[in-house]
């Protein structure tokens, strides 16, 4: 069940949303729940993390899309947000809150469908996902959104994440077997990358947070095409 907060002050058009809503849960057997505010302040102030995508008016009386938007993102930086606006110049100021899109009025339901596609894909892109690894002190669960990298150490392997390093024995084809379904792509003979967090390739390297990891010339063209291929799937 995807929850989803539709946030417009004309009743128009929020009816309007909720029919392409249900047309869209119909035509692809996706289950949806709708909740419907009135108003920027009705969602933002005492807000609470219960939906997967809020559709957000940017022009409404009492607080603006916009405002809404910055207060949500204090206690939520996972919800997907889509503005629905009839000035385009807001989209720009978007990227500050870091909204997925947005649609401009009057919406048709092409378009409306397709931002929601997209934004559904997202979503599941951001599932929370866990690998466990197995040391000399029992199992540990790790994040695989938290995993940057993992690099190995002689008959070791180091699971470098956001906030610590856990060395565990093993090899790294049986960290390429358990990692490969979960985004991440060898880029030499001892380093494995999640595609996730790759923020940049330059000079032969993939930049992994504050890491520059060297790509074997033997692996860049296919690196290259996973890591595209992972972003398409990611935003399409």
């Amino acid at each position: 069940m995807i929850r989803i907060a539709i946030v417009e002050d004309e009743p128009e058009y929020a009816r309007q949303l909720e029919q392409f809503l249900q047309r869209y849960a119909a035509e692809n057997d996706q289950p949806i729940q709708t909740v419907r505010f009135s108003d920027g302040d009705e969602i933002a102030l005492n807000y609470k993390p219960d939906y997967d995508i809020i559709l957000l008016d940017v022009q409404m009386k009492f607080m603006d899309g916009m405002t809404a938007a910055e207060i949500i993102r204090q206690s939520d930086p996972e919800v997907v947000i889509i503005f629905i606006t009839n000035m385009a110049q807001y989209a720009i100021r978007g990227y500050a809150v870091d909204a997925l899109d947005y649609v401009l009025k009057p919406v048709s339901y092409f378009a409306f469908s397709q931002r929601l596609k997209r934004a559904i894909g997202r979503m599941k892109k951001r599932e929370r996902r866990f690998v466990t690894v197995i040391g000399p002190g029992g199992g540990c669960k790790l994040e695989v959104s938290r995993l940057l990298y993992v690099e190995s150490q002689g008959h070791n392997l180091a699971y470098h994440t956001d906030g610590e390093e856990i060395t565990v024995p093993g090899t790294m084809k049986e960290a390429e077997e358990k990692l490969v379904p979960l985004g991440f792509f060898r880029i030499n003979k001892g380093c494995l990358v999640n595609l996730e967090n790759v923020d940049s390739v330059r000079d032969g390297c993939a930049q992994v947070a504050d890491r520059l990891l060297p790509v074997s010339r033997g692996r860049k063209n296919d690196f290259m095409e996973a890591l595209t291929r992972y972003v398409g799937e990611v935003v399409k």
